[in-house]
C-alpha cells in the first residue's frame, strides 16, 4: 500500500507552529504537531525546538512526500518565529533563506498555505501580539535548480505551492493557481495589464519603460489568464511576447505549451498568404513552412523584405482573436493590444492599440 506524503506547506506551517507553542509553553519540545490540513488533519513530527530568546524560538522538522517521487524528500525546513506587539496582521510571513520569492519580491507562500498558515496559528495568537514567521529552507536554493521554477517567475527558492497537504506530483493546476493569484492582487490595484510572455518578457518590458507594478507573468496559460482578467473586470491588457509564442493566438491556441500544440509555422504561413506584395509567394508560402524553427521563418520573411507586414498583420490577429476569446469565456469586452518580439528582445511589431496603451506609460516612471 503506498505510503501517504505531505506537500512542503504542511511542514513549513508544523515547524512554525511547534516553534510558536514552544515559546508560549503550552507545549514544551513537541514531538509533533496536529495540524489542520483543510480539509482533514494530520500529526506530523517535528525534529527539534529551541529557544533562542524570551521572545523568539525556532523548529526544524523535514519534508516527508510519502511514496510520490519529489526532489524535496527530507529536506530540512526551519522556521523561525518571534512575538511582537500587535500590527495591522496578526500573523506577518516572510521569506528566508531557501523560500523563494515571486518577481515582485513577494514571498513564494501561496494561497492554500497561506490558509493552512492561518488555520493553524492564528487561533493561538493574543489580541495583543502579532506572530512572525520566517521560513528557511537551507537547500532550496539548490533543489530549486532542478525544477522550472524560475520559468514560472519563482526566484531563488522553493515555493509553497500546491492545492492541497496531501502529497501529489505537482501539477499543471498548482502553477496556473499561482499565476492567477498574482494577477488577482495585481488587478486589485492595477486597471491597466501588461502580460509579459516568454523567458525575455519582463526584459523587454523595463527597456520599454513600462512600470513593473502592471507586469503580470502569464506561464503558457494566455487563454485562463485572459479569461481570469475579464472576470476581474481588468480595463486592458498589452500582450507582450516573443513571436513564436504569440504566433499560436492567431490560430485559436490559448494554451502556447508545445506540448499541446505547435501550428507556427502553419499560421505564419497563413499569414503570410493574405499579405499583398510581390514576388512568388507560393514559394515564400513553402520556405516558411519548411523552416526548421520560428526563428528561422522569421528571418527569411525580413530577408524577403515582408517581414514587417506580415508580423504588423501577426500582431492585428492575435489581438482580434484574444478579444472574442476573453468575450466568449468571461462575457466582457477587454481592450487588447500586442506588441511582438524576436529571440533578442527586439520589437518586431505592435498593433494601433499597443501604440495606445504604450503611450499610457511614456511619462511613468517604472
Amino acid at each position: 500500500m503506498a505510503k501517504t506524503g505531505y506537500t512542503l506547506p504542511v511542514f513549513a506551517v508544523a515547524a512554525a507552529k511547534a516553534a510558536m507553542l514552544h515559546l508560549s509553553g503550552d507545549e514544551r519540545s513537541p514531538s509533533q504537531i496536529e495540524l489542520h490540513l483543510l480539509p482533514g488533519s494530520a500529526m506530523i513530527p517535528i525534529e527539534q525546538v529551541a529557544q533562542v530568546d524570551d521572545r523568539t524560538a525556532l523548529a526544524i522538522c523535514r519534508s516527508d512526500p510519502g511514496d510520490n517521487l519529489d526532489l524535496t524528500r527530507h529536506t530540512p525546513i526551519w522556521a523561525w518565529v518571534q512575538w511582537g506587539d500587535r500590527q495591522e496582521h496578526p500573523l506577518i510571513l516572510e521569506a528566508g533563506e531557501g523560500l523563494g520569492r515571486t518577481a515582485e519580491g513577494e514571498a513564494a507562500i501561496y494561497r492554500y498555505a497561506r490558509q493552512v498558515f492561518e488555520a493553524n496559528l492564528l487561533p493561538w495568537i493574543p489580541s495583543d501580539r502579532s506572530l512572525t514567521v520566517r521560513i528557511i529552507m537551507p537547500e532550496g536554493a539548490q533543489l530549486a535548480q532542478r525544477t522550472s521554477n524560475a520559468a514560472f517567475g519563482i526566484l531563488d527558492g522553493l515555493a509553497l505551492l500546491g492545492t492541497s497537504g496531501i502529497a501529489q506530483p505537482l501539477s499543471v493546476a498548482d502553477h496556473l493557481e499561482a499565476f492567477r493569484e498574482t494577477l488577482g492582487q495585481t488587478a486589485a490595484t492595477q486597471p491597466h495589464l501588461v502580460f509579459c510572455i516568454g523567458n525575455n518578457g519582463r526584459q523587454v518590458a523595463q527597456r520599454l519603460g513600462i512600470p513593473e507594478a502592471v507586469q503580470v507573468q502569464t506561464g503558457n496559460w494566455l487563454g485562463a489568464m485572459l479569461v481570469e482578467a475579464g472576470a476581474l473586470e481588468v480595463s486592458s491588457v498589452l500582450l507582450l511576447g516573443y513571436h513564436g509564442k504569440l504566433v499560436k493566438l492567431a490560430g485559436g491556441i490559448f494554451n502556447t505549451s508545445s506540448h499541446v500544440a505547435d501550428g507556427r509555422l502553419e499560421i505564419l504561413a497563413a499569414m503570410l498568404a493574405q499579405v499583398p506584395g510581390e514576388g512568388d509567394r507560393l514559394a515564400q508560402i513553402r520556405r516558411v513552412l519548411a523552416a526548421k524553427t520560428a526563428d528561422a521563418a522569421q528571418r527569411y520573411l525580413a530577408e524577403q523584405g515582408i517581414g514587417e507586414q506580415v508580423f504588423q498583420a501577426l500582431a492585428t490577429r492575435v489581438s482580434e482573436r484574444a478579444i472574442a476569446y476573453a468575450l466568449k469565456y468571461s462575457d466582457r469586452t477587454l481592450t487588447i493590444g500586442t506588441l511582438l518580439f524576436d529571440r533578442g528582445g527586439g520589437v518586431l511589431a505592435q498593433d494601433a492599440t499597443a501604440d495606445d496603451l504604450l503611450a499610457r506609460w511614456a511619462d511613468v516612471e517604472p
